[in-house]
């Protein structure tokens, strides 16, 4: 099994972000596209990007923006995250890299004196036509290739999300990826990706406590062997996803010693 590290703040370089990774004894860096420094999609970019993985001997993986939303209503915007996320795979594809990561957006709610009212649960058939279309374009740009796109809990799973994943698991290009600490506060988030397992392709692994998140292994209430012994199983590449540098260095102490 495979560990890596996610593109930290501290560090805005993507070369000194690969040689702390192969410093660590780590195999791979989860490349945030929300980031100004990865924007560029040109070929003298992806051609530095290859070299610096083949001289720190590791490799890529990418979290796609957190913002991404293609089900909006706007069919500009709509349009503008497809293009985007085609450009994406098209990188992957170039990087030889396997796995991109993605959250699912909840879109506009409208807060009423005792629910809150989702835009995409009202308009649930129209929100699904637009997952399909999102998971057949992804199809056709991976043809032939086993990328997968995996899908993370975040801010726990809604209904019509539930509804939308089981459509994008239709498909051989999405899995799911779990984030260990993320289900601590949304106990229902790790009931629906038990029941989906065999689906699990990727793993966010850090430890939290209450509602902190993101803290270094061994410090919070996460059984955290316990979700590196379902990774294994599963055959997930693991994050580390902690914050900063001396979190993830202990973090990896940590998992040295166990």
């Amino acid at each position: 099994m495979d560990y890596g590290m996610p593109t930290l703040i501290e560090i805005d370089n993507i070369e000194e972000t690969a040689k702390l990774c192969n410093e660590l004894g780590l195999s791979f860096i989860e490349i945030n596209m929300n980031l100004p420094q990865y924007q560029s999609k040109d070929e003298g970019f992806i051609s530095r990007l290859k070299k610096i993985a083949e001289k720190y001997k590791i490799y890529y993986t990418i979290h796609i923006e957190e913002e991404l939303d293609v089900c909006t209503y706007n069919s500009k915007i709509k349009q503008a995250w497809i293009d985007s996320i085609i450009d994406t795979l098209t990188v992957a594809k170039k990087l030889d890299i396997k796995t991109l990561n993605m959250h699912l957006s909840k879109g506009v709610y409208f807060t009423l004196p005792t629910e809150k009212v989702f835009l995409y649960s009202r308009n649930q058939e129209q929100y699904l036509k637009d997952i399909c279309e999102f998971r057949n374009i992804c199809d056709r740009e991976l043809e032939g290739t086993d990328i997968v796109i995996t899908i993370e809990n975040t801010n726990g799973y809604t209904d019509f999300h539930k509804e939308a994943i089981n459509e994008l698991l239709k498909s051989n290009h999405f899995a799911l990826c779990w984030d260990v600490g993320h289900s601590l506060y949304h106990p229902g988030d790790e009931d629906y990706i038990e029941k989906n397992m065999k689906r699990l392709a990727h793993m966010h692994l850090h430890d939290g406590e209450g509602k902190k998140n993101h803290l270094e292994l061994g410090t919070g209430e996460i059984d955290i062997l316990n979700k590196i012994e379902i990774a294994e199983k599963c055959n997930c590449r693991c994050v580390v996803e902690v914050k900063t540098i001396e979190s993830l260095r202990k973090s990896v102490e940590w998992l040295n010693v166990k």
